[in-house]
């Protein structure tokens, strides 16, 4: 590193890495880049009205000063361990628990240690952790799981919707104009030339010698404006960059045609769909809506068998949002 905190990353292609370069959209990703964002307490204008919904929600929870807090620094490093290689092109989060659950010891205390060094220690669950992290990485789980039910998951159809629609833009330039014109598009930081992909900024050296083959690319809603990557070889080196069409993500969508979709499914369970444009409870919706709470649990379960709606559990908590087949529906034709 130069004497102004700037390292220059130089990742060498060869016709295999190229080969093996891929697009994956991975939970893991939003759940790390998400909490950062949720625990720091911070405004931002993009994601506003879902921090608004979300921060109650966890503090309620407890999840704000649990396992994800010490693990998801203000800024910085975050273990590696929690961010493990997609295998396909969408893993689920259970997938990917697995995977974090089934992490070698050694594994474990190597990021913690590499944690310790960014920040000068690390907290009391932490210690736990490194001290037994066969027996406590599914306790890390557990959290994780809660902290997506109560955050992500009555939102994923619609965050699904922009990272999808950025692979497929994205993967479309690599078809049509090639890997270079495609990293140079990427990110101001990040150019590409002679099979050289170079990267600016970076906290840390990264070269093909100290990286796995290939490229995973990991579009993700809460990145910032920063590059994050990782690198654990023999996995591939992971790039994961801020999604096209985030600042889109929360705006209100329009309705129409709701005379039509209540023919079909009753203006009361159209009334509630088109409430769910925010993911809410039973208490929440019969409020809104003057629907009794016995109504409103009926309709959702009627709405929640035809693929309308899903429910989300954390604790005494249910949350209902809007499915991909609802959004499609309600959608302006």
């Amino acid at each position: 590193m130069n004497p102004g905190g700037t390292v220059l990353a130089e990742l060498t292609f060869s016709a295999s890495d190229l080969a093996q370069m891929r697009f994956a959209v991975s939970p893991m990703w939003e759940v790390g880049t998400s909490f950062r964002l949720l625990n720091s307490g911070a405004p931002d204008a993009v994601h506003r009205r879902w921090l608004e919904q979300v921060r109650p929600r966890v503090a309620h929870a407890g999840l704000h000063r649990g396992w994800l807090a010490e693990l998801v620094p203000p800024s910085g490093y975050v273990p590696d361990f929690l961010n493990p290689a997609p295998t396909g092109p969408a893993p689920t989060l259970g997938d990917e628990l697995t995977a974090i659950t089934a992490t070698p010891a050694d594994r474990v205390r190597k990021d913690l240690d590499h944690l310790s060094h960014h920040q000068g220690g690390i907290g009391p669950r932490l210690r736990f952790l490194y001290a037994d992290p066969g027996a406590r990485l599914a306790r890390v789980a557990e959290e994780i799981e809660a902290y997506w039910q109560l955050a992500l998951a009555p939102y994923w159809a619609r965050i699904r919707t922009v990272l999808d629609a950025d692979v497929l833009h994205r993967a479309r330039q690599v078809a049509e104009q090639g890997a270079g014109h495609f990293f140079n598009e990427l990110h101001p930081l990040v150019s590409w030339d002679a099979d050289v992909l170079r990267l600016v900024r970076r906290q840390r050296t990264l070269t093909r010698e100290t990286a796995g083959a290939g490229l995973l690319l990991i579009p993700s809603a809460f990145k910032g404006a920063v590059l994050s990557t990782r690198v654990a070889p023999p996995d591939p080196p992971q790039l994961a960059y801020r999604a096209r069409g985030t600042g889109t993500l929360w705006e209100r969508r329009a309705v129409t045609g709701t005379e039509a979709i209540s023919a079909v499914l009753g203006r009361t369970r159209t009334l509630l769909l088109t409430e769910l444009e925010t993911p809410a409870t039973t208490t929440e919706l019969a409020r809104r809506t003057g629907i009794s709470m016995a109504g409103v649990s009926q309709n959702l379960t009627a709405l929640r068998d035809a693929g309308f709606v899903t429910a989300h559990r954390a604790g005494r908590t249910v949350l209902y949002a809007r499915t991909s087949v609802a959004e499609s529906v309600l959608a302006p034709g």
